[in-house]
């Protein structure tokens, strides 16, 4: 699993906020199709776990830039999309 790759210290674990999320396979996806789901990433994820301040449009445009990066991967694991986003605000702190 990336988070494995990118977090050495995991020791194959995945972050603890996400573990509930990861035990059902639909929960697991980030559905970039579907707006409510965005924005439960934005709320949710942007502004309650990292605690981020930009506005609503400049966290928007942050999940659609992952997502087109994503673009060739059917299946766009949560942890995966999270850990792309703290990486784009210089919040990879909130993974440790």
């Amino acid at each position: 699993p990336l988070w494995h790759i990118a977090m050495p210290g995991s020791r194959g674990r995945p972050p603890h906020h996400c573990g509930i999320a990861l035990r059902n396979r639909d929960s697991a996806h980030v559905a970039f199709s579907d707006k409510e789901e965005l924005a439960r990433v934005r709320e949710g994820f942007l502004k309650k776990k990292l605690g981020l301040t930009d506005t609503d449009v400049e966290l928007d445009r942050a999940i659609s830039e992952v997502g087109a990066r994503m673009k060739e991967d059917r299946s766009k694991n949560r942890v995966t999309v999270y850990y792309m986003l703290a990486d784009r605000f210089g919040k990879l702190s909130a993974f440790s």
